[in-house]
């Protein structure tokens, strides 16, 4: 069993890594925010590790990116979030997989999110023909 602790990982545009530290552990599912200076716009990570009745195990791995801006009213500025960018993975494995197989789906799905089709995809927004 993983012990939560700090995750830091880059977003690929060359700035400050985003650092998320562990808020807390509530129906077993571990939650992470990266401190922005404004709470509502903290980017939160989520991890979670069930077992289905049929004793298949499922990971789940959720981000949620919120984009904030100052909205100025009468004078009196305050922050408020825009829009969201989310990402869900979901790993389910059957209860008599091995370690090996589930190495192996875990790399393989990481490295198809680096794969142009992937990059095409979701960065121009582009639908499939």
């Amino acid at each position: 069993m993983p012990q939560l602790t700090t995750v830091t990982s880059s977003d690929g545009t060359g700035d400050t890594p985003h650092v998320f530290t562990p808020v807390d552990i509530i129906g077993g599912v571990a939650t992470l925010e990266s401190n922005t200076g404004v709470p509502i716009g903290n980017p939160r990570l989520t991890f979670s590790m069930n077992r289905a009745a049929s004793g298949k195990r499922k990971f789940v791995m959720k981000l949620s990116m919120p984009v904030v801006q100052d909205n100025v009213v009468n004078g009196v500025s305050r922050p408020v979030v825009v829009r969201t960018a989310y990402a869900e993975c979901t790993l389910t494995f059957d209860a008599s997989s091995t370690t090996a197989e589930r190495n192996h789906i875990r790399t393989l799905f990481a490295f198809l999110q680096d794969h142009p089709i992937t990059k095409d995809a979701v960065e121009n927004v582009s639908a499939f023909y």
